[in-house]
């Protein structure tokens, strides 16, 4: 019913993980990175909201935010995460499930020099999530803390750090002709993986 190969089982779900994002990088006309994130409160409210993935190893997939911020407080408060990475232009998805952690501050430090000059002093200047009475506002306090680092260095703000999403599942979905499309989820098992094809 249709030529595209199947997902192969006996792959690492990070080697595939890596393999469909280059391809989403190669056809995405806008961050391929971006990700939607799902969070919520201890009593099971939950909150989504897109992102952009800023680091992936073997240990699990990174995100930087203000720790403040409504996910930052719903994450420290019930410190479980899903994410969704939707390539249309490929036409495939990967949803990861799992406990976050903390990212080091040497990671974060490490993250936070290598963004521009203007998104470190917007992390300075925003209260992320929080009530705005006016642009205005926003862009004077944007201004006050350009004129106090002027050309110098821009320290990372200590409520400002990234979370590590730790996948207990990774599933990878690719479409197919009819709706008869393709699925398998990988399932952590202490140190290794157990991999199972799905219904469409």
């Amino acid at each position: 019913m249709s030529d595209l190969p199947l997902i192969d089982l006996k792959a690492d779900p990070f080697a595939l993980f890596a393999a469909w994002m280059s391809d989403a990088e190669a056809a995405e006309p806008n961050d391929p990175n971006a990700m939607a994130v799902a969070t919520s409160t201890p009593d099971g409210h939950p909150s989504v909201r897109m992102l952009l993935l800023k680091g992936v190893d073997e240990r699990g997939f990174v995100f930087y935010t203000n720790l403040d911020s409504r996910k930052g407080g719903e994450l420290r408060a019930n410190p479980h995460a899903a994410l969704l990475f939707h390539w249309k232009s490929v036409r495939r998805q990967v949803r990861i499930e799992g406990p976050v952690e903390v990212v080091t501050a040497a990671e974060a430090d490490a993250y936070f020099a290598s963004r521009s000059r203007m998104s470190r002093l917007g992390a300075i200047a925003s209260d992320q999530s929080r009530p705005l009475d006016e642009r205005s506002t926003f862009e004077e306090r944007l201004k006050a803390a350009d004129e106090k680092y002027g050309d110098g260095p821009i320290p990372r703000p200590t409520n400002w750090s990234g979370f590590r999403v730790l996948p207990e599942a990774i599933e990878f979905w690719q479409d197919r002709p009819y709706r008869l499309h393709d699925r398998a989820v990988w399932t952590r098992d202490g140190n290794q993986w157990n991999v199972t094809r799905l219904y469409p």
